[in-house]
Order: C-alpha cells, then structure tokens, then sequence
C-alpha cells in the first residue's frame, strides 16, 4: 500500500504585545483559529490544493471581527479602512498582492484573483477595486468593518495623539500596534502555499503599505523549500526581507525550517526593535512557528496527527 503524502496546515492570527483585550477575548481567539485551521484542513483532505487551502484559511479569520483583517480592520489616521493582503504558490512562485483595498469583504480572494486570472502581480488602491468591480468579489459597506474594538483603539489614541505634551507623531504612538492573519499548506500533490491578510496599524498614515502584501516579507512559498507567513511589525519585517530570508537558509545553507526560521526571526532580528513571527510548512509536512514576541495567536494540523491551538509561548 503506497504511503500517504502529508498533508499540513498552520495559520497565524498576528504576533505582538500581550494586552487586556487578548486576555479577556482569549477563548473566544482560539475558537477563531481552530475555525480557521479546520477551514484549511478541509479543502487540503477533500484534495483541494495548498493555494484554495490557505484561501479558504484567511477568509475564515477575515471575517472574523477579533482579527485585524477584512472586517476586524484597523482604522487610519482618517478613520478609514484600508486592508493589504497576498498570496503565492510555490510550484512556479506565482503570486497575486492588493494593498490599499477598501470595501472588500476579503481581500485574500482578490489577490488570488489577480494571481490566477492577471499578468500582474500587485494592484493597489482605486486599481484593485476596479478590477474587484469585474469578478465575483463580495464589496461590503464601510461600516462592515469597523468594530466598537477597533474604533475604541482609534478613539483612545486620538485622544492620547492631541493630549500628548511631548506632541509625539502618530506612528511613534502606534509602533507597536499591529495585527496580520496569515496561513501556510502543503497539499497532497506537494504544492505549497501562503497567504497573509492585515488591516494595518491603528491610526496608520493614509497610505501607508506594511509588509503582509509584500511577496518575500510578509508572504512567501517555494516548493523546494518552504512556504511562510509572516506577522508582527511590519517596517520590521520589510528590514530584514523575513519570509524569502528563510527560503534562502534552506536553500542556500542546507538549514531545516526550524533552524531557518529561529536564525531569521530570534538570531537576525534585534528584538528592541519590535516584534516578529513566521509559520512555516516544509516539502515533508514539517511545520514551525517561531515569535519573539509575548504572544502570537497560531494553530496547527498535520497528517501527521499534529494539532494544537495556542497563543503564548509555550512553558
């Protein structure tokens, strides 16, 4: 009888400070990402394929509103909403990223959209959702998206930005406010795939682009290596190219995904500078979430008969 190929799949919910809100909502956190690793699971047991796999993955943490993605989004420094997201296939390395999307209902579907169906591979702004406006792509009204928790963070910080003596910027207050949701698989024919989806950073500048739709930062996947999702502080993460960084350790250094990911994310990046964290799924079925910071929200199930949700480091 011909062994089973493995089959895997991990995802991410965001990685930074511990905070009241996360204490307070934390069953109700990993309810969201089982939710969403049971997504994933699905298609990949059906015999669907990595790239449907981890779509089907950040669409269900999407429109989960504990998430800072699709409806859960952050708010700019405008009130606004404005969501980045991609997606990549490690066969040929193909990749589709939006940025800057508003009305979406789940941004992930559109970069898909652009991966498969244009020669492009990133759409922004107005352009993204012009081309959302010609497939079957769920607009929503701007109020879907803004949570009394997100609007909560934006009105405090608001506060916190006029009544501040020191008069400091909107981005020093929010350097370490940040969330992504993100998701990793390898399939049954071996394919590899990655997906992350963010709604920014509170009181973000206007435009501002993090790393989640940043294909070798925030996203990546290489079937001769690994595919990973990345999360944390998204400057941070663009710095120091993390999701390609630890393809090249595998590749160009012989390194397992484990060993790669502990170099990139606890050895090459300066922990006082902010926060990072990566899942990760090899050829073989091996996974890895490594984070420096005081949590990150990840879930996991393999063929192997490996599952868990957690969101603190272990003891």
């Amino acid at each position: 009888m011909a062994k089973q190929k493995p089959i895997a799949i991990v995802v991410h919910g965001g990685a930074g400070p511990d905070s009241d809100h996360v204490h307070e909502n934390k069953k109700k956190y990993e309810e969201g990402i089982q939710e969403a690793v049971d997504a994933g699971y699905k298609v990949l047991e059906e015999g669907g394929s990595a790239v449907d796999a981890v779509e089907a993955a950040v669409i269900s943490l999407e429109n989960n509103p504990l998430f800072n993605a699709g409806r859960g989004s952050a708010l700019n420094a405008n009130g606004e909403v404005e969501m980045d997201a991609a997606i990549m296939r490690g066969n040929d390395q193909a990749s589709g990223a939006v940025a800057l999307v508003r009305n979406i209902r789940n941004p992930i579907s559109l970069a898909k959209a652009v991966m498969m169906n244009t020669k492009y591979r990133f759409l922004g702004d107005m352009g993204a959702l012009e081309y959302a406006k010609k497939l079957d792509i769920r607009f929503e009204p701007a109020s879907y998206f803004i949570t009394e928790h997100q609007f909560d963070l934006f009105s405090k910080k608001r506060e916190d930005e006029f009544t501040s003596s020191d008069n400091i910027g909107l981005d020093e207050l929010n350097a370490r406010l940040h969330g992504t949701v993100g998701a990793v698989a390898l399939d049954k024919n071996g394919l590899m795939a990655a997906a992350t989806s963010t709604g920014g950073t509170e009181n973000k500048k206007m435009g501002r682009i993090g790393d989640s739709c940043i294909i070798g930062v925030g996203c990546y996947a290489n079937n001769k290596t690994c595919a990973i999702s990345g999360t944390g502080d998204g400057e941070l993460l663009m710095k120091n190219v993390i999701a390609y960084d630890i393809s090249a350790l595998m590749e160009y250094k012989g390194m397992s995904l484990q060993e790669a990911c502990e170099t990139a994310v606890l050895e090459r990046v300066n922990p006082e500078e902010g926060d990072v964290g990566v899942i990760g799924v090899d050829s073989q079925g091996n996974i890895a979430l490594v984070f420096n910071s005081a949590r990150m929200h990840r879930g996991w199930k393999t063929s192997s008969k490996q599952h868990g949700v957690e969101i603190y480091p272990k003891k």
